[in-house]
C-alpha cells in the first residue's frame, strides 16, 4: 500500500462505525489535521508507531503515537490557532518537533528588527518558519524530506540568504535500540523520530562573528500533567553556572532543582519559565517522565562542546557568542491571565552557523516515547538518564502525581 493512500485514508478503526475519535488520541489529531492539510503519515510496518508530518505547516512533526490510531497522541497541538486570525507575533500551531532558526534575541536576533527594543510588542517570528509552506522533496512510508529557502535580516542589519533542509524519519524498533543502547521488553511500546536538519549559506558573503550567524533550533512541544518532571543530566566536573533560569523571569525555587548531576524542572503547564544549559555541561540527552500518563520521553541531540553557541536572551547587551545547547520551557498564565497552552518543551540548538557561501552545518535531534510496564520503563530510564522513575518522581521531595 502506497504512502499517498495512507495519507488520504489512514489505517485503523473506522470512526463512522466506532463513533467520533476520542480527544487525546492519534486518530483525533489526524482527523483534525486532515481537514486543514494534506498531511503525511509515517508508520512502522506493524502500524503501531506513527507520526504526522506537515509541509504546509513548516515541516512540523505534529504528533506521534506508539500504540496505533487509538493510542495516546504525544505532541501538543493548539487547535484554536488553525481557525484564528493570523497573529503577527507567532502562529502557535504546536507540534511535537518544529524547526526554528535562532537566535531569538541578542545583537544577532532574528525575531527583532534592527534598533527596536526587545520586548513582546516588537517580537515577530519570521514568516519562513512561522506560517509559510515548505517544499516536500520526497516521501516514503517512514521518511519525509523537506526544504525551504529564506531571506532574513538580523538585529545587526545583516541580510542572510539561507537554505534549510530537513529529513524526518520514523525509526524502527531496532534503530531505537541501537541509538539508545536499550533493550525494551515486549511489554513496552515505543515510537522514535529522528530529524536531520541542515542550514546552508546560499548568499554571497560569509557569516562571521561580526555580521552574526543563524543556528538551527529544534523545539518539541508536549502536553503537560501534574506529574511531569523534565530531567537534564549535566557534567558536575565543569565549572561555571549550570543553567540560565531567568529567560522570562527567575523560575521559582520550588520548580527547578539540582541533585547529583541532574537538573529537574516541573513541567505542569502552570507557571511560565524557561531555562537553558551550555554545551560544556550537557551530556547530549534530556527527558521527562509523566507519572500521571506513565510516559517516558527521551531526547538525544548533537552537541559540540568546543563550538560557539549563540545567546538567545531578549537583550543586545550580553555577549552574543555565549549561549545554550539545550533548553526546557514550561508554559503558564501571562500577567493578564491569558495562556497559549498549556504545554511544555524540550529543545536543542546547534552551534552558530559561521559559514562561508556554499557551506553547510547539520544538527540531528531525536525524540522517543516509551509506554507500558513500569518496571520496563524503569530499566530504560536507568539506562538513558541514569535515574529510576522514583528518582524523577521524588525529585522535589515528594511525588507530583495527584
Amino acid at each position: 500500500m502506497g504512502l499517498a493512500f495512507l495519507c488520504a485514508c489512514h489505517t485503523g478503526k473506522n470512526s463512522a462505525l466506532t463513533g467520533a475519535p476520542k480527544k487525546g488520541t492519534f486518530e483525533y489529531d489526524l482527523d483534525f489535521l486532515k481537514k486543514r492539510d494534506s498531511v503525511i503519515v509515517l508508520q512502522s510496518s506493524d502500524g503501531m508507531a506513527k507520526a504526522i508530518v506537515s509541509p504546509k505547516y513548516q515541516g512540523k512533526v505534529f504528533t506521534s503515537t506508539a500504540d496505533g490510531d487509538t493510542g495516546k497522541s504525544f505532541g501538543w497541538i493548539n487547535y484554536k490557532t488553525f481557525d484564528a486570525k493570523p497573529d503577527s507575533h507567532m502562529n502557535a500551531y504546536g507540534g511535537e518537533d518544529r524547526l526554528w532558526l535562532g537566535p531569538e534575541g541578542s545583537k544577532f536576533a532574528l525575531f527583532f528588527k534592527p534598533g527596536t527594543k526587545m520586548e513582546f510588542s516588537n517580537w515577530h517570528t519570521p514568516a519562513a518558519f512561522d506560517h509559510e509552506k515548505w517544499e516536500l522533496v520526497s516521501k516514503s512510508d517512514t521518511q519525509a524530506v523537506l526544504t525551504k529557502d529564506m531571506s532574513l535580516r538580523n538585529y545587526a542589519g545583516t541580510d542572510l540568504k539561507i537554505k534549510v533542509d530537513r529529513s524526518i524519519s520514523l525509526m524502527s524498533r531496532k534503530e531505537i535500540q541501537v541509538s539508545l543502547d536499550v533493550q525494551p521488553d515486549s511489554t513496552i511500546k515505543v515510537v522514535g523520530i529522528k530529524t536531520d536538519n541542515a542550514i546552508t549559506n546560499i548568499g554571497s558573503t560569509a557569516w562571521t562573528t561580526t555580521t552574526g550567524a543563524p543556528c538551527l533550533w529544534n523545539l518539541d512541544m508536549f502536553t503537560p500533567s501534574p506529574g511531569v518532571v523534565v530531567v537534564i543530566p549535566y557534567r558536575e566536573s565543569i565549572t561555571g553556572k549550570v543553567a540560565t533560569t531567568d529567560y522570562f523571569g527567575q523560575i521559582p525555587a520550588d520548580r527547578v532543582t539540582y541533585k547529583d548531576g541532574y537538573l529537574f524542572f516541573k513541567a505542569d503547564g502552570k507557571s511560565r519559565g524557561k531555562l537553558g544549559m551550555p554545551a560544556a555541561h550537557t551530556k547530549a540527552v534530556a527527558g521527562s517522565y509523566d507519572a500521571v500518563n506513565n510516559v517516558l520521553t527521551i531526547a538525544i541531540f548533537d552537541v559540540n562542546a568546543k563550538a560557539t553557541y549563540l545567546n538567545q536572551e531578549w537583550t543586545p547587551d550580553k555577549d552574543p557568542l555565549v549561549g545554550d545547547a539545550v533548553n526546557a520551557y514550561n508554559d503558564g498564565p501571562l500577567a493578564d491571565g491569558s495562556q497559549m497552552g498549556p504545554f511544555y518543551e524540550i529543545e536543542s540548538v546547534s552551534p552558530g552557523a559561521f559559514l562561508k557561501p556554499g557551506e553547510k552545518l547539520s544538527h540531528q535531534h531525536c525524540i522517543f516515547h516509551f509506554t507500558g510496564d513500569k518496571e520496563g520503563l524503569n530499566k530504560i530510564a536507568l539506562k538513558t538518564l541514569g535515574l529510576s522513575l522514583k528518582d524523577i518522581r521524588f525529585a522535589f521531595n515528594g511525588p507530583l502525581t495527584l
